[in-house]
């Protein structure tokens, strides 16, 4: 029987802690989870630019703003 604290920690290696990522989106994500949102904000944008804007403007300014939307979501979110 153990009854010495200093004998529970011989032997045992600390784990490095994994740092914890801060971006600008609310909730903890991954990589996967970046691009699903970010995806999935580039449709409705596009659809969106589609029933509004696309009179006024081509579609393929839209195409460049969810391209660098989406970059964004995915290394900074």
């Amino acid at each position: 029987m153990l009854t010495n604290p200093d004998e529970l920690d011989e032997g045992v290696v600390a784990k490095p802690r994994r740092r914890i990522r801060r971006g600008f989106l609310p909730i903890v994500t991954n990589w996967f989870d970046r691009l699903f949102i970010a995806i999935y904000l580039g449709v409705a944008l596009e659809l969106f630019w589609l029933r509004f804007i696309e009179q006024a403007a081509p579609l393929t300014i839209c195409h460049l703003i969810v391209l660098a939307l989406g970059a964004l979501i995915i290394w900074k979110g």
